[in-house]
């Protein structure tokens, strides 16, 4: 439908449930404008397989905006945040909801909640099968909010969300004439150390809240990792590698270097800097960016924003 801006990014799992056009394997990108490049505005999900083929999984014009909040679940759903706005400037810019697909792209429900989503930039998820712990970046507020949800047998009620927590507060936030809004953006959660880190746009920034997954109070920004304005230009993405390490997908939404445009950076887990790759000669083409799970296909897909592409690296495990 000409949509433009790819954003975010997600593998579908092993175990994904069958009698599905998704297969494990697939890459699923969602599109955040529309076909007059207006933000805020974009309206379908495209599945990519392995072998480079396109189709769409998703279109819906009542969720438009869809952004870097994209996880595919084992149990066999797909959940994709969403920030739109009706004319693509930060003037008309909405709320927001987090929204529950399943295997073949319907919706199953939305979620909002004027308390715990407002602006739901970014999202990463510790799926567990039947259950799931949810990570959201709220941009509109500056805040990171976690929820559980609980997968039933009931095709009546399939899904339970509940346990809303705000365990981040405090990010700079703002509107912004190129980039809509900036804010707390990437997430990525280390299971093993119960660790969860941010991604702040504003001040180029990596914090960590500890205990993530069971903290029931408010951590404020949490302990700041990485403060770099060589290195980090308005970071958007934010993914954990096979090898524990952190890589950073920069927007380009501020501190923009022309000698360092859409820059991937790959940090250790204690922020010290490793290596960098430009994906574009043109600032503003990275966003998303999600490592395989599989060991038989082991790659870092990244969107380029600008050209409107997938692009997939091998990666050394």
């Amino acid at each position: 439908n000409g949509d433009q801006n790819p954003y975010g990014v997600a593998f579908v799992p092993s175990g994904f449930p069958g009698h599905s056009p998704l297969h494990p394997g697939d890459m699923l990108v969602s599109n955040f404008n529309n076909g007059q490049n207006q933000q805020g505005t974009g309206t379908t999900i495209e599945r990519v397989t392995p072998a480079g083929l396109i189709s769409t999984f998703f279109q819906s014009s009542r969720t438009p905006g869809l952004d870097t909040a994209l996880a595919v679940l084992k149990r066999g759903y797909v959940l994709v945040g969403n920030v739109p706005t009706t004319d693509g400037t930060s003037a008309t810019i909405q709320q927001g909801s987090l929204t529950l697909l399943d295997r073949n792209g319907n919706v199953v429900v939305s979620i909002s909640d004027t308390n715990f989503l407002n602006g739901p930039w970014d999202m990463t998820v510790f799926d567990q099968g039947h259950t799931a712990t949810v990570f959201v970046s709220n941009v509109l507020s500056g805040t990171v909010t976690r929820f559980s949800l609980h997968f039933t047998h009931s095709k009546a009620n399939p899904i339970i969300a509940n346990s809303a927590v705000q365990i981040a507060s405090g990010y700079p936030h703002q509107p912004d004439p190129a980039a809509l809004a900036l804010g707390p953006a990437g997430l990525a959660y280390d299971p093993k150390h119960d660790l969860l880190y941010v991604a702040s746009q504003v001040n180029n920034s990596i914090y960590v809240i500890p205990h993530a997954a069971h903290t029931k109070v408010n951590n404020g920004t949490g302990t700041l990792l990485i403060h770099d304005t060589t290195h980090l230009h308005g970071p958007t993405g934010l993914a954990l590698a096979p090898n524990g390490n952190l890589v950073v997908a920069n927007g380009d939404g501020t501190n923009v270097d022309p000698n360092q445009p859409s820059e991937l950076v790959e940090y250790t887990p204690t922020g010290v800097f490793v290596a960098q790759k430009s994906i574009d000669s043109t600032p503003g083409a990275a966003f998303g960016l999600a490592f395989s799970p599989f060991r038989f296909f082991p790659v870092l897909a990244a969107v380029n924003d600008v050209t409107g592409s997938l692009e997939v690296f091998p990666i050394n495990q």
